[in-house]
């Protein structure tokens, strides 16, 4: 690991720089300091330690002051003020060396080079910072143990008189390896906790990036969840207006013609009329309602159509569409007979066969999958009736449990009414739900016959595949 990767010279991330809270922090603190270093220093002057310093009381003061000093920039000039403490330990050193010495003044050395280390947020001058510190404590020791008088002032420390070798080691070799040994410990210390330090600030601002994200991104699935929630409502209100709204003119223009020669069929037309108009208030109002619906938790975005859910609750009903309100079931597979029943006109007759790969297998489809067959079989027959001169309709739903898919053919035997061609928001209606599922559409004239073919599949559960079926086109 080369020094610019330990030292995070090479990352992007730079440390933020400190707020005036901190900066009112850092000024108490080096009163602290200040305060804590003149305590020791007075009490070691009470033990005697000071009575060969050099220098007296003004200049141990002058060199407590400014080093504590340096405490209030610790974080606002990080790379600057570890320079300083390497300055100021030397210059100390040669100068003031009991004052040096005291365990404060070591204290707050490490606490300084620690800061230094920790706040810089220029990574490649704090290596050449440390670098500087290092080369002058190394070159201070080299001289000090070169003239030969350190070793000998060390040795005093022991014993007025050397000692004779008592442990592995000679004395003098004893007392520059300890020396060495004390000063790799300390800035060796001071800097790997504040290297520390400093990864520790980058991971954290790392995660509450990761954190602001994640938020945004929950923010952006949030709002895509409601959009596709109204696109699903604007589908269904689309089926459900105009299937019913195209049965009740077929009807009711059913009604007019044979009012005269046949009440009871006109009666029959009428009623008809009446029931859609019912069915088709009724479904609106429960759409609507989702809208204005207090139950969800607003925490939570729209569950989307589509989503798929466990088939049944266990006692042989089927499960319903995901309702936030939990108002009435939406259509399913089984009520595909009662809708041919309705789209059935004195013209045109409808009709829906639903075959089963095995009994049951219909009621067993995903509750998404059959509103979205339910909603295709009702949107083919009102295209039927808009747009096409059909006598006949039928609409075959196959459901393979081997194959795992769902398919409706819808085909008609008419051709097209001049002058009433749509807005195509049926057809995009279908590849959406299609599309949604994991599934395809196929649209387009019978080949070889008169009419039109709609084709729809669908995987069971309403998941995608990969290798699901071709995508969805428009042919012809």
């Amino acid at each position: 690991m080369s020094i610019d990767s330990w030292s995070g010279a090479d990352e992007a991330w730079e440390r933020p720089q400190p707020d005036r809270a901190h900066l009112r922090q850092d000024l108490w603190l080096a009163l602290g300091a200040m305060v804590v270093i003149a305590l020791g220093a007075e009490l070691m002057r009470s033990l005697g330690a000071f009575d060969e310093e050099p220098h007296g009381i003004p200049w141990q003061y002058l060199a407590m002051a400014s080093l504590a000093a340096l405490v209030a920039f610790r974080r606002s000039r990080p790379v600057l003020v570890t320079v300083l403490v390497g300055v100021h330990m030397l210059v100390t050193g040669m100068v003031l060396p009991m004052t040096l010495s005291t365990l404060p003044m070591q204290v707050l050395y490490f606490f300084l080079i620690f800061s230094g280390v920790s706040w810089a947020r220029d990574r490649r001058a704090l290596v050449a910072a440390v670098g500087l510190v290092l080369t002058l404590m190394v070159a201070w020791l080299a001289w000090t143990f070169a003239l030969g008088r350190g070793v000998q002032q060390m040795m005093s420390y022991f014993a007025d008189e050397v000692p004779e070798q008592i442990g592995l080691f000679e004395v003098p070799v004893a007392v520059v390896g300890f020396t060495l040994l004390n000063n790799v410990l300390f800035f060796g210390g001071s800097i790997l906790l504040g290297q520390l330090a400093w990864n520790g600030a980058r991971r954290t601002a790392q995660v509450v990036a990761q954190a602001a994200t994640i938020e945004a991104q929950s923010a952006r699935l949030r709002d895509q969840a409601v959009v596709a929630e109204r696109l699903r409502i604007a589908r269904e209100l689309h089926d459900v207006v105009a299937h019913h709204v195209s049965v009740m003119g077929v009807q009711a223009a059913a009604a007019r013609r044979v009012m005269d020669r046949d009440p009871a069929a006109a009666a029959t037309a009428l009623s008809a009329v009446e029931q859609s108009s019912r069915d088709a208030v009724g479904q609106m109002r429960e759409l609507l309602g989702t809208l204005r619906s207090d139950d969800v938790d607003p925490g939570m975005p729209p569950a989307p159509a589509g989503a798929p859910v466990p088939p049944g609750d266990g006692a042989g009903r089927s499960a319903v569409e995901w309702s936030p309100s939990g108002r009435s079931p939406q259509p399913t597979l089984a009520e595909l007979p009662a809708l041919a029943e309705r789209a059935s006109t004195p013209t045109c007759r409808a009709s829906v066969t639903v075959v089963e790969s095995a009994p049951g297998a219909a009621a067993r489809v995903a509750p998404p999958v059959q509103l979205s067959a339910y909603r295709v079989v009702q949107e083919a027959f009102a295209n039927v009736h808009r747009h096409s001169t059909a006598r006949s309709a039928s609409a075959v739903v196959r459901v393979d449990e081997d194959a795992d898919r769902l398919e409706v053919e819808v085909v008609d035997d008419g051709t097209a009414r001049v002058g009433t061609s749509g807005t195509g928001l049926g057809l995009r209606g279908m590849r959406e739900r299609a599309h949604h599922l994991g599934g395809g559409v196929e649209v387009g004239p019978r080949t070889g016959s008169s009419g039109w073919r709609v084709r729809v599949w669908f995987p069971l559960d309403g998941r995608s595949r990969s290798a699901a079926a071709p995508a969805s086109a428009v042919v012809g």
